[in-house]
């Protein structure tokens, strides 16, 4: 489609340059105006027919171009291009009311290219001008309430704290698969601590479908609650969500697409992803962890401390037993080979802190009590 717009705006600057110069050319050859070749017809089809030629030859380049322009344009801040398009006009204008002078002398270079070269200034100037000071062109056009005004002190207002929302708030949080289908994210932003707008773009959601429909029936049943999530998430009051409808052809993975989406928009990436966490970090690209969260509210254990457990399966070391607390940490219980399948007192002699979660090490309790109490005898027999 955007090859032929090219090509046809092509034709019709043809059959226009066609039209302006083609009879000063037929002249230089001896045809008079008027004839049965040195007409508008005739000059505008040549015109036309010459571009339409060139457009099969650089309709392809010019795409090309003009899709560069664009992500480079994508790449910068609509508040950018805006400020900056209102400095350049306003220093054109300045340029054009102080150039008016100029072109009434009789001077060649004053007359000629001084004001052309006023103008480039001018809009230049005004275009800096407009994007390296945008925040105070904010404060300016940005509506002042009187209501605030009338109630602070005058001596008060000097000492008020500019604080830029901007900085620290990002607008869009863009959900990954894997958190979706996690669900605990529904949980979050219903308490209200996951702010901005929530926003799913179309190939998470054609991946979560193409895992609903799945011949695997336990990936099937974590696409459906995906899907049941997402439905979760648009009824519920108090929730922003939107839909991104475009996609990046060129860019085969979704994790690279989610990438590319949070660089234009200036947005946060939600994932459980790892994977996608360090990618994301390393292409300074801000990452929320839903499994960071949960390792950063779970509570903290102390060596010392002492829990009852339930020993589920055999460790990895020589008779050691694993058991699991309720928020899914793993606690490394030393001889808890003995205990399967049973309730066990634990006292707690470490915790490590991994990529994946915490680790919690523990050893039965009576084992201790049992050092100690051997301890307490020994000293009894001496004295």
């Amino acid at each position: 489609m955007q090859k032929r717009v090219i090509t046809l705006l092509m034709i019709i600057a043809g059959a226009s340059l066609g039209i302006s110069f083609l009879p000063t050319a037929w002249q230089a050859i001896g045809q008079q105006t008027n004839g049965w070749l040195n007409n508008t017809f005739t000059n505008s089809l040549l015109g036309a027919l010459i571009f339409f030629i060139l457009s099969l030859l650089l309709a392809k380049h010019i795409a090309a171009v003009l899709k560069q322009v664009e992500e480079k344009l994508s790449e910068i801040s609509l508040t950018y291009l805006l400020f900056g398009a209102i400095g350049t006009i306003i220093g054109l204008t300045l340029g054009v009311i102080i150039s008016t002078p100029l072109y009434n002398m009789e001077i060649p270079f004053v007359n000629s290219v001084l004001p052309i070269l006023l103008m480039i200034f001018l809009g230049y100037f005004g275009m800096r001008m407009g994007t390296t000071r945008i925040d105070e062109w904010k404060k300016i056009f940005a509506p002042r309430s009187k209501k605030v005004e009338q109630e602070l002190p005058t001596q008060f207002e000097s000492q008020l704290l500019e604080r830029k929302s901007g900085d620290n708030f990002h607008k869009y949080k863009i959900l990954d698969t894997s958190v979706i289908i996690d669900g605990r994210i529904y949980d979050i932003a219903k308490t209200g601590f996951l702010e901005g707008t929530l926003m799913i773009p179309n190939f998470v959601l054609y991946e979560l479908q193409y895992i609903a429909d799945s011949g695997d029936s336990l990936k099937r049943v974590r696409g459906r609650r995906g899907l049941d999530i997402l439905n979760a998430l648009q009824k519920e009051e108090g929730i922003s969500v939107e839909m991104y409808d475009g996609d990046f052809e060129e860019i085969s993975e979704v994790d690279s697409k989610l990438i590319k989406l949070a660089k234009l928009l200036d947005g946060v990436i939600v994932t459980n992803d790892y994977n996608l966490n360090k990618v994301s970090e390393f292409q300074n690209v801000p990452v929320l962890n839903i499994n960071a969260l949960a390792n950063a509210v779970k509570p903290v254990v102390i060596p010392g401390e002492t829990m009852n457990v339930l020993v589920v399966k055999v460790g990895t070391e020589r008779q050691q037993g694993v058991a699991y607390l309720d928020d899914g940490t793993m606690v490394v219980v030393e001889d808890g080979q003995h205990y399967m399948n049973e309730h066990l007192e634990v006292v707690v002699t470490s915790a490590l802190q991994t990529a994946a979660g915490r680790m919690i090490f523990a050893k039965p309790a009576h084992a201790g009590r049992g050092i100690d109490n051997k301890k307490n005898s020994e000293t009894k027999t001496k004295s």
